[in-house]
C-alpha cells in the first residue's frame, strides 16, 4: 500500500464518520416533536415542553455548524500538509524526539482549543444563558481554559514523554511499559481524582449534619455499605444542571452530590439516586469499567506497536521524516472505526448496568422516588424524551427515561 492510498483511507474514514453522524442527528431531530408517551406526560407542561423543543432545535443547528467547521478544518489541515508544517516548527527548536513531540502536540492542542473557543463561548454564554442554565462567569470560563491547558501540559505531556522514552529504549516492546503506566495512572486517578483534581475547579464541602445526611447514612447501613465521605460540590458555579457521582475505593470511597441536585430533589429522591449509585458499586460496575478500559488500552497499544515503526504512517500525513508522534496521529485516525465499535460495545454494557443499578435501588429502597427524581432531572435539563432508537444505540450510555421508568414499574 502506498502512502497516498493510506491518506485517502484516512480522508474516507473522517468523511464517512461525519456523514453517519449527520444522518443520525437528522433522524433524531425528526423525533423532537413526537407526542409524549403517557408515562412521560407529567414531565413537562405545555410551555416547558415547547422550551425543551426550542433548546433541542437550537443545539442541533449549532452542532451542525460546529461539526462542519471541525470537518473543514481537519480536511484542510490534511490536504495542505498542516502536520508537516507544525512538525517543521517543532524540529526548529530541538533535535530531541521527546521535546519535538511535546512542542508538536502543544501547538496542535492549544491551536485547536483556541480555534474552537469561540464556539464554546457562544454555547455557554448565548445558548445556555438563553435557556437559563449558565451560571459561569467569563472569569471562571477562561480560568478553566488556563487550568485545562496546564493540566494537559503537566499530566498529558508527562505521560507522552514517558511513552516516547519507552519506545526509544525498548523499541516495539514499548507498549507493555506504556500499558503499565496507563493502568497505574488510571487506578490512581480513580482513587484520588475527587481529592486532587476536582478542587482545582470546584469547591467541595462535607454534607452538613442534618436529616438528609441521617437518611443517607440510614440507607447505607441497611445495605451494609460503609459511607463516611459524603460531599457537596458547587455545581451551581457553572450551571443549573444537576448530577451525583461515586468515586474511589476502600478508604477513598466517596459520594459527591451537586448542590443543584440537593436544591432540585427532595430527600427521598436524593437517597434513591444514591441507592442507584450504590447499586453500581455493589454490582462491581465500577471495577468492570476500569478493567475493561485498561484492557482496551492494552489492546490498542499492542496494535499501535505493530505499525508505529512503519514510515507509511508518517508519509500518509505528508511528513517525510518518520516519527513516533506523527505515526501516533495517523494511527489514531485509522483506528477510529475500531474505537467506534468498542465504544458501542461499552455503551451496551453501560445501559445494561444502568438497569441493574435501578433494580438495586428499587429493591433496597423504593422505585417511586427514583422515578420522580429522573423525571425532575430530565425536566430541569430540558432532555429529549423521544430520541430515535438508532441515535440511542449509537450514542446513549444510559437507557432513555421511558425505558428506565418502564423497568422500574415492573
Amino acid at each position: 500500500m502506498t502512502s497516498q492510498a493510506l491518506f485517502y483511507i484516512i480522508i474516507a474514514i473522517i468523511s464517512i464518520s461525519f456523514i453517519v453522524d449527520k444522518i443520525l442527528d437528522a433522524l433524531n431531530a425528526k423525533h423532537y416533536n413526537d407526542t409524549l408517551p403517557k408515562e412521560l406526560k407529567d414531565v413537562y407542561d405545555a410551555q416547558e415542553y415547547q422550551k425543551s423543543q426550542n433548546y433541542k432545535a437550537t443545539n442541533y443547528k449549532f452542532e451542525i455548524m460546529t461539526s462542519t467547521f471541525s470537518l473543514v478544518l481537519t480536511l484542510g489541515f490534511l490536504f495542505l500538509d498542516g502536520f508537516e508544517y507544525i512538525d517543521n516548527i517543532a524540529r526548529s527548536f530541538s533535535d530531541n524526539p521527546i521535546v519535538i513531540a511535546l512542542i508538536f502536540f502543544g501547538i496542535i492542542m492549544i491551536g485547536s482549543d483556541i480555534l474552537t473557543t469561540p464556539f464554546s463561548y457562544y454555547s455557554t454564554f448565548v445558548i445556555e444563558e438563553k435557556f437559563g442554565f449558565n451560571k459561569t462567569t467569563k472569569k471562571v470560563f477562561f480560568l478553566d481554559k488556563l487550568k485545562g491547558w496546564l493540566m494537559m501540559a503537566v499530566i498529558g505531556g508527562g505521560i507522552l514523554a514517558l511513552i516516547i522514552w519507552f519506545y526509544q529504549v525498548t523499541g516495539t516492546q514499548f507498549w507493555l511499559y506504556a500499558w503499565a503506566l496507563v493502568a497505574v495512572f488510571s487506578l490512581f486517578m480513580n482513587m484520588f481524582y475527587s481529592k486532587l483534581i476536582v478542587p482545582l475547579f470546584n469547591k467541595q464541602t462535607p454534607l452538613e449534619v442534618g436529616s438528609l445526611r441521617d437518611n443517607i447514612s440510614k440507607y447505607a447501613e441497611t445495605v451494609g455499605f460503609k459511607l463516611d465521605k459524603i460531599f457537596v460540590i458547587d455545581g451551581s458555579k457553572r450551571s443549573t444542571k444537576a448530577n451525583a457521582y461515586f468515586s474511589g475505593f476502600g478508604s477513598e470511597k466517596r459520594v459527591t452530590l451537586y448542590d443543584t441536585l440537593i436544591n432540585d430533589l427532595d430527600e427521598d429522591e436524593i437517597v434513591a439516586v444514591l441507592a442507584h449509585e450504590v447499586g453500581h458499586y455493589k454490582k462491581k460496575h465500577i471495577i468492570f469499567n476500569l478493567c475493561a478500559s485498561i484492557l482496551l488500552t492494552g489492546v490498542t497499544l499492542y496494535i499501535l506497536s505493530l505499525f508505529i515503526s512503519n514510515p507509511l504512517l508518517s508519509n500518509a500525513l505528508g511528513v517525510e521524516i518518520p516519527s513516533f508522534h506523527i505515526g501516533l496521529i495517523a494511527f489514531g485516525l485509522l483506528y477510529a472505526p475500531i474505537s467506534e465499535v468498542t465504544g458501542l460495545i461499552m455503551n451496551l454494557f453501560s445501559r445494561k448496568f444502568e438497569y441493574q443499578a435501578d433494580d438495586y435501588a428499587k429493591n433496597t429502597f423504593k422505585a417511586e422516588p427514583l422515578i420522580t427524581s429522573l423525571k425532575k432531572l430530565s425536566k430541569n435539563s430540558l432532555s429529549n424524551l423521544t430520541p430515535h432508537p438508532a441515535y440511542v444505540f449509537m450514542h446513549y450510555s444510559h437507557p432513555t427515561l421511558l425505558q428506565r421508568i418502564l423497568n422500574l414499574k415492573r
